[in-house]
Order: structure tokens, then sequence, then C-alpha cells
């Protein structure tokens, strides 16, 4: 019965781990300005270092098969922050292009190894409400996207872009503390030699194809907002503060959702959260588009909220599905998430060019309807396997 607990404390733990972890990787786009500088890069070669960075999520389902099969999910998050952080803590020191773009893949792979395993043990230490987990753990990553670029700044600041290196120390000693509680929160965890990407992909293909529709809708909307809302917000105010302050209270907003809706979710439904999130986002986000002043303000913090906050229900829902193999199962989820983000940010990016922002936010919103089928196909699937 005890695996059906709820351990606070180390759920926690791991929430707290991946906002150590999650900070570093938020690192970069604050420190771009002066990597373009220092290195007089283009923006076609500063765009390509975000790409490098997201890359290796293309191996999440091989790292999560090797998780599953060597049982290697508590080690992978050990280490994960300070493999993370030793790249990224030096990308100021860096002396060149081509050196660069080997710290960003690195720290990459990295980053594929904290964050296919690390839902697995939060999974393990949350019993019976694996959406308070999840939203727990969600808000850890959401936070530290939050707060990291500002810690940055703040860092370069005092010390210099030369001197950044010294950040480290905060995931090494995050890593030891992995190291020391996580041997108490994971079961010893069961070894399995005949697991293959095809058996995975076959787990989960009932779940699969409703989540990436969901997943495309979502991403529609989501990469309209996070790239281009300050665009948008300068071109109608031409204040670049208020532009940052929107980003700032959407994002905040949206960790109040992400830590809500898992929660919700174990009391009233996956489905029913996932429903209420996806047809609240669209409609708010169109209205944050064609009202203005407070109004417009209060529709894009309810986007904020309602958009992110079907992360966390859908982290839960996989790992429900696939209690046999959880790592290689979140694997194939993460490289689905990571290619449909992938497209949509070039798609939605298009449609600006050729429709304008304020359609294109309008049109995105309208897509995000889409998610309605996929979530009716969804509650069918889950409901005949109950």
């Amino acid at each position: 019965m005890k695996n059906k607990e709820f351990q606070t404390s180390n759920v926690i733990l791991l929430s707290f781990s991946h906002f150590v972890h999650d900070i570093y990787t938020s690192f970069l786009a604050p420190l771009l300005p002066l990597i373009i500088e220092n290195l007089s890069l283009s923006l076609g070669q500063a765009g390509l270092l975000s790409a490098i960075l997201q890359l290796p999520s293309l191996f999440n389902p091989v790292i999560g098969i090797l998780a599953d099969r060597k049982g290697l999910a508590r080690w992978f998050v050990i280490l994960a922050p300070t493999m993370t952080a030793i790249p990224m803590s030096l990308l100021g020191a860096a002396s060149s292009y081509r050196v660069l773009l080997v710290l960003l893949f690195i720290a990459g792979i990295s980053v594929a190894f904290y964050h296919v395993p690390a839902p697995v043990l939060i999974s393990r230490a949350s019993g019976m409400k694996k959406g308070r987990g999840m939203s727990f753990y969600m808000t850890g990553g959401e936070a530290a996207r939050t707060i990291g670029p500002l810690i940055a700044v703040a860092i370069v600041s005092l010390v210099g872009l030369e001197s950044f290196y010294f950040v480290v120390i905060f995931a090494v000693l995050t890593s030891v503390m992995l190291y020391f509680k996580l041997e108490k929160i994971a079961p010893p965890e069961k070894k399995i030699t005949n697991i293959s990407l095809f058996s995975v992909v076959k787990e989960m293909k009932p779940i699969l194809v409703p989540l990436s529709g969901i997943l495309t809708a979502r991403a529609l909307m989501h990469s309209a907002l996070a790239v281009f809302l300050p665009v948008f917000i300068v071109k109608e105010t031409g204040n670049l503060w208020f532009a940052g302050a929107a980003l700032a209270f959407y994002e905040v907003f949206g960790v109040a959702g992400v830590l809500c809706s898992g929660i919700l979710s174990d009391r009233i439904g996956r489905k029913k959260i996932l429903f209420v999130a996806l047809i609240t986002a669209p409609v708010t986000l169109s209205l944050f588009v064609i009202t203005s002043g407070f109004i417009s303000f209060l529709m894009l913090i309810a986007t904020g909220f309602a958009l992110l906050s079907s992360s966390p229900v859908m982290l839960a829902i996989v790992q429900e599905h696939a209690p046999e193999n959880p790592a290689a199962a979140n694997g194939l989820y993460m490289m689905v998430s990571f290619a449909v983000r992938s497209i949509t940010i070039v798609l939605v990016g298009v449609i600006g060019d050729f429709a304008g922002l304020e359609n294109m936010f309008l049109i995105c919103a309208l897509a995000g309807f889409g998610a309605i089928p996929f979530i009716i196909k969804l509650e069918d699937t889950l409901g005949k396997e109950a």
C-alpha cells in the first residue's frame, strides 16, 4: 500500500530539482545578446543555437528504453542537473561558434536524460495522486523559465560573462542532495530486457494519436504567445516595458494553472480538466486580441492559466497508461511534443508574415478549438480501457 501514498517531501525534492535544472537551460535567451556581440554572430546563427539545444530530444524514446531496461531513471535524474549546468555555465567562455554549438548539444543531451525519467520518479512518489505530483513537478519547470532569465542577467551584471561559470556550484549541490535522498524514494526498479521502440509505440498508440492532436492545437496558441506576444504588444502600444511585463504575467499565471490543474484532475478527472482548459484558452486568446485595456490584460492572464494547465494532466495520462514502460512512454510523448512544437513555431511565423500579427493570433485561437475532437477521442479510448 505504501506506493499508493503521496510522498510530499520526495515530490517537492524532485520538483525543486526540476526548478534548478531548468534554470540553467533558461540562461541562453538572456545571454544571447552578449554572445552575439562577443562572437559577431548573425541572427541566423543565433537562431540555430536554440534548435541545437533541443535537437537531442529526438532521442527521447531511446533514452526512455535505456532507463526502463537498466533501471537507470534515478541515476539520470541525479546527474543531469550538474551535466546540464557545466556546458550552460561555460557559454560565456566559448571561444568560437563551433564550441558554442558543441556546448549546447551536450547540454541538450543532458536535458533529455533528465526530462524523460523525472516524471517516472514523480509518478512513483505520487501514488494514487499522479495529477498532483505532475502539477508540483511542472510548476518547478515553469517557475525556472520565469525566474531564470532574471537570475542570469543579475549574475552577469555582477561578475561579467567571462566569470559566469561559477554558477555550476548550485547544480552540483542539487545533484549531491538528490544522491542522498532519491535512494529512499525510488523502489527497486523492474528491469525489462525485451522492450523495443515498436512495442512502446504499440502500447501508446491508443492515446498517442489523440494526445498528438491536442499537442498540435495547444502548440499553435502557445507558440504564438511565447514567441510573438512582446512583438505584438510593442506594435500595438509602443511600450517595450509593458510588453515584457505582459509576458511575465502570462508566465506567472501559467505557473498557477500548472499547479492547480493536476490537483483538480485527481478529483474530477483528467479529461474534464483538459476539456475546460482547451476550450477556455481559444476563447480568452481571441478576446485578448479584439479587446483593449484592462479587459485585454485579464484575457491574457486567463489564457496563460488555461493554456499551460494542460501539461501536467497529459503527463499524468501518459504515466497511467504505460505502467510497464513508463520512461520509454514518456520519451516517446516528449519526442512527439518536441516535433510538434518545432513545426508550429515555424508555421506561426509564416502565418504572421502573410496575415499580420493580429490575424495570426486569431487564426491560432481558432485552430485551438481543434483540440476538442481529440479530447473526445481520448475520452472514448480511456473509457473503453477503464
